[in-house]
């Protein structure tokens, strides 16, 4: 190497060590990968953990603390009110409302605490604000769950409501309405050993014939019921914030797997009701009645156009037809989990698997 090129070299190597390697360090450790997506917020994500992704371009640009108006407040009259939540405060305010604004194609989402989300007329860039008396912590409870959902869903991506857990190169998903027992039955199998993919909402996608479940984040919430349950006392795991009961199962900590890969579905286990002996039990069910189930257990459907859901019917269609759907009955004691995971485990273990190609990316 000759002297010249050699001290343009140190230069280069001289400047990246100052003001460009502290950008380029603060860019890497803002780059997240949630349900597939690459996700580069502007301030750092509570309990997820930054992606070496090595993408140019992100999916999703996240602007923390930031309204899309510049601290200009959107007239109501400008914004159409397109779903009102069912549940509602004290006050009979709804505890969610989302509205889209008239001159744009801004989705605007607004919780009765003061958090506040808006997207874009291409979902692909999210803002979020909250009340003095909240925090980002808190806030990121609605972000990485309903409003990532709700995003998903918007573009084309079929979630159910569900949980799912590895089991050896498969992923089994858990589905059923909310109390049904999905994360704590996921929880159960993180104790036998298990990794988990996803908490509440599963994103599937379809790749070489197959169907796969995208991994989301760290964590699986738990009411204290549940924790009761499965670690003997309700304490035993931290509540998400001061102001929220449910508490926080970190995974990737204290022999607690994560797992980060998309895994292929091995089977859908529909959690039915609980019965008395000989419970817990797998039944099979047929395609119409998976089918329909299914379409039941769809993440945000009520916001869903007529394209869109004619884009799920279709893929969950596909999807009944080629992954193994069973309805699965607890035992009567919710206390007899570990029952129940190993009931699931020796159904898939009787299940053969079609081969297909390997899922790109």
């Amino acid at each position: 190497m000759s002297g010249k090129k050699q001290q343009h070299e140190a230069k280069n190597l001289q400047d990246f060590s100052g003001e460009r390697a502290k950008d380029f360090i603060s860019e890497l450790h803002l780059n997240y990968c949630v349900f597939g997506l690459l996700v580069h917020s502007n301030l750092a994500l509570p309990g997820l953990v930054p992606t070496r992704s090595k993408a140019f371009s992100a999916d999703i640009e996240l602007h923390l603390g930031i309204s899309p108006h510049h601290g200009r407040e959107l007239p109501t009259a400008d914004e159409e009110l397109i779903y009102a939540s069912s549940f509602s405060t004290e006050t009979g305010e709804p505890v969610l409302r989302i509205l889209r604004a008239s001159k744009s194609a801004l989705l605007h989402i607004a919780y009765w605490d003061g958090a506040q989300f808006w997207l874009d007329g291409k979902r692909e860039n999210l803002w979020a604000t909250w009340s003095e008396r909240s925090s980002l912590e808190e806030t990121s409870t609605y972000l990485l769950g309903p409003i990532l959902g709700l995003l998903l869903r918007l573009r084309g991506v079929t979630c159910l409501h569900a949980s799912a857990v590895a089991i050896e190169d498969r992923c089994v998903v858990l589905v059923g309405p909310e109390g049904a027992g999905k994360s704590t039955t996921a929880a159960a199998f993180v104790e036998r050993g298990y990794g988990a993919l996803s908490d509440d909402i599963v994103a599937l996608a379809e790749r070489g014939g197959a169907f796969y479940a995208l991994p989301a984040y760290p964590h699986i919430c738990l009411w204290p019921d549940s924790v009761k349950i499965l670690y003997g006392c309700p304490e035993a795991l931290p509540r998400f914030s001061s102001e929220w009961d449910k508490r926080r199962l970190s995974l990737g900590k204290q022999g607690a797997r994560f797992e980060d890969r998309p895994l292929r579905l091995g089977a859908i286990y529909l959690l039915g009701d609980r019965r008395a002996p000989p419970a817990p039990y797998v039944e099979k069910i047929g395609g119409r009645d998976a089918l329909v189930s299914l379409v039941a257990n769809t993440y945000a459907n009520k916001i869903l156009d007529r394209e869109l859901r004619a884009r799920e019917f279709a893929v969950l269609g596909r999807l009944v037809s080629t992954v193994p759907v069973r309805r699965v009955h607890p035992h009567a004691d919710p206390g007899r989990l570990q029952e129940l995971c190993k009931v699931i485990q020796e159904d898939l273990g009787a299940l053969e698997f079609p081969t297909a190609s390997k899922p790109q990316g």
